[in-house]
């Protein structure tokens, strides 16, 4: 099944959903004088490259283009290099990531496997003739070194190319330095498996052995002369890698950093600055508390610095901890009910906010990202602001309605801006809070605006957006029912009712086809207060009570036509628009799930038990939020709804398991439904052709199943 190649299904996926050739991952030189990001040269061109822009005058240059450092070769991937990208879903080519030194004079990043670097101020780049395959290169603050992983071993080499070495080598297959592990990589938040000391004379590394992790295999049956894939997956109630971390200088000189990895196993966080001691945060393993520790670099030994502790979990920030330039700890926290900035032991925050991440630390004050507190006056549905926050005061300084980010250093900052009214992302320079500059962005307008509505709905206020077909007359006083779409992520980490233009794009376009489309970020979604994400604890059921709330009251102002309601989402989505038919049949009449978590048993530790809890010792929870389980199907027999089920047969997050056991038990119970198996696909879906039909193919079942052909 195919379309026109200028049809928005076809535009949306070779346009990677609009992202390509749009700017990103900036850096900022302390001076000023530079703003490095990464762009591709088109709206259709995955291939990402290097660019400097000078804020005094606004001009652009690459700095280093992947195409004339490969001589338009293609790219080959290491499996590690393809397993990173998995982890931070990254869809694109060329230059994906890069690191610079402290004074954003040099970049070091890896294309193919090779390690190349670039002098950001002469704009020249060269490769380095190092072991490979390259993954992660990092130069040392002072720019006279680089180092990186290769084949699990720690490696250094001048920036000129000279003296490589490896400063540390794996004992065994099963052992690697400098590369985050799985579950810190997918579920932490936390990429990276080296720090450089700020003095560049030596490194915190951490040392992952997969040995003690559950061995599975990813195979693809249309491609049978292949070997499966060898993973290591930690799933739930099973044990995880062993982390330890050591100081190694540049001569080889080890010193392990000693704290209580039996309490606390999972080593959430790492920073070090020239503002103190190497800093750590560290979980327990249910994540019901956590110590921030300073490491003696000495002995290796640590002192606590603050301690945690939440009788549901504890959540991990992006930016936190880190230190104050005079020394105070710099955290997020949830104190009274509020998710608050805390610097020192001062909270400098309350519950006007709802802190989200922090940008910036400096002297005069704490730059973060933040939405409205859940109790403000006004509410801002779906809008993420920057604020500036120090003992004077929070000061805002996001202007439009949207979602909003920075980067800072010195006094300059970077504001990325997404609005509802504007496609994609606008990019100002700012010099002490003046526009300077603008970065341009190469990315596709996608012809298509969505006609949103954002609102909250229901007794608790569930933050919707609401979105009707283009051509859809709203001024009539009797308009007609459309059949509705609800379009969910509806679990942790994924907020989908945002104020930017391109979130709404796909949820537009099936409004297009003849839907109401209804997206309600209920209880267990970021962005709102802490009660709010901890409401789903032992229950991710209740996600499935919020949509059915705000779909009956927003059917109240909104022409829904109740009697032909369905559900599509992926991932988590995935699972609760097959919850959603099994559970409540009498609400919903059809779903497509999309690599759906089917049994949370067979789902990862760090983020299944912050939820469920071990599945040793609460099975009963994990049997109430399962859809294979006796409890799972325990809906009436009739009616039975129309279920399609999505899965990428190489998916090694959620792995292809959770839908043949859905379809087993399905089939047991006598329950009708059908299984779309996408060969070669990952828990991504970036390949052009394929993303394209599933939009397709998802439209035509809506149809079959709710009788509109």
């Amino acid at each position: 099944m195919t379309t026109e190649s200028d049809s928005f299904p076809r535009r949306h996926a070779r346009t990677q959903r609009f992202t390509l050739g749009a700017p990103r991952s900036f850096t900022v030189a302390p001076d000023g004088s530079r703003v490095v990001f990464l762009r591709s040269h088109s709206g259709t061109d995955r291939a990402g490259a290097l660019w400097v822009l000078d804020p005094a005058g606004g001009q652009e240059r690459v700095a280093a283009d992947p195409r004339a450092l490969l001589g338009d070769a293609a790219e080959d991937l290491s499996p590690e290099e393809r397993a990173r990208r998995e982890r931070s879903r990254e869809g694109g080519a060329g230059i994906v990531g890069y690191a610079t030194d402290e004074a954003v004079e040099l970049a070091a990043f890896a294309l193919s496997g090779r390690l190349f670097t670039a002098e950001l101020r002469a704009g020249t780049a060269r490769e380095l003739p190092v072991a490979g395959p390259v993954i992660d290169p990092r130069p040392s603050p002072d720019g006279r070194l680089v180092a990186y992983v290769a084949q699990g071993a720690l490696r250094v080499v001048g920036a000129e190319g000279e003296g490589d070495l490896a400063l540390a080598e794996p004992e065994s297959e099963s052992v690697s330095y400098g590369l985050a592990e799985f579950i810190a990589a997918e579920e932490m938040g936390r990429s990276r498996g080296f720090w450089w000391a700020p003095e560049s004379d030596r490194l915190l590394v951490a040392r992952v052995d997969d040995t003690p992790v559950e061995q599975w295999w990813i195979s693809d049956p249309a491609q049978p002369k292949r070997d499966p894939q060898h993973v290591r997956y930690p799933v739930a109630g099973t044990a995880n890698a062993d982390v330890r971390l050591f100081l190694i200088g540049l001569d080889g000189a080890r010193t392990e950093v000693v704290w209580d990895r039996a309490r606390y196993p999972y080593l959430a966080r790492v920073h070090w600055s020239a503002a103190g001691a190497p800093l750590l945060l560290v979980q327990a393993r249910d994540q019901r508390s956590q110590l921030f520790l300073a490491v003696d670099t000495d002995s290796g030994a640590t002192r606590m610095v603050h301690a945690d502790e939440d009788r549901i979990w504890l959540d991990l920030f992006p930016g936190v901890p880190c230190w104050s330039p005079s020394g105070q700890l710099v955290r997020i926290a949830d104190e009274g009910g509020a998710r608050v900035l805390a610097v020192g032991e001062r909270p400098l925050t309350g519950a006007q906010l709802h802190v989200r991440a922090v940008l910036d630390v400096t002297a005069d004050d704490v730059l973060v990202s933040a939405s409205a507190g859940e109790d403000t006056e006004h509410p801002e549905t779906g809008e993420v602001h920057v604020y500036r926050v120090n003992e004077l005061g929070v000061e805002r300084l996001s202007g439009e309605p949207g979602v909003h980010s920075a980067v800072r250093s010195g006094n300059v900052t970077v504001l990325v801006s997404a609005v509802p009214d504007r496609p994609g992302s606008q990019v100002r320079v700012l010099r002490e809070g003046k526009p300077v500059a603008t970065v341009r962005s190469y990315a596709e307008d996608p012809g298509l605006s969505p006609r949103v509505k954002l609102i909250e709905g229901g007794a608790r206020r569930i933050p919707c957006a609401v979105l009707m077909p283009t051509d859809y007359p709203g001024d009539t006083s009797h308009p007609t029912p459309l059949p509705v779409l609800l379009d969910p992520y509806g679990g942790p980490h994924g907020p989908r009712v945002l104020a930017a233009h391109n979130a709404h794009l796909t949820s537009q376009w099936f409004a297009d086809q003849g839907f109401a489309v209804v997206v309600a970020d209920g209880r267990g979604t970021p962005g709102r207060s802490p009660g709010w994400e901890k409401a789903i604890h032992q229950d991710l059921t209740v996600t499935l009570d919020d949509q059915i709330e705000a779909l009956q009251d927003l059917a109240k102002t909104h022409p829904l036509d109740l009697t032909r309601v369905a559900i599509r989402g992926w991932s988590f989505g995935g699972y609760l628009a097959a919850l959603a038919v099994l559970r409540r049949p009498d609400v919903f009449h059809a779903a497509i799930a999309g690599a759906p978590v089917t049994d949370w048993r067979l789902y990862d530790t760090h983020y299944t038990e912050r939820y469920l809890g071990d599945p040793t010792t609460a099975a009963e929870t994990y049997a109430r939020s399962s859809l294979v389980t006796d409890e799972g199907l325990s809906s009436p027999a009739e009616p039975h709804r129309p279920l399609m089920i999505v899965h990428g047969l190489a998916d090694d997050n959620v792995v292809v398991a959770h839908a043949l056991r859905l379809s087993s038990a399905l089939l047991a119970a006598g329950r009708p439904h059908e299984v779309l198996p996408l060969s070669g696909v990952t828990h991504m879906t970036p390949q052009e052709q394929v993303a394209e039909n599933l939009l397709l193919l998802q439209v035509d079942f809506l149809r079959r199943a709710l009788h509109l052909v």
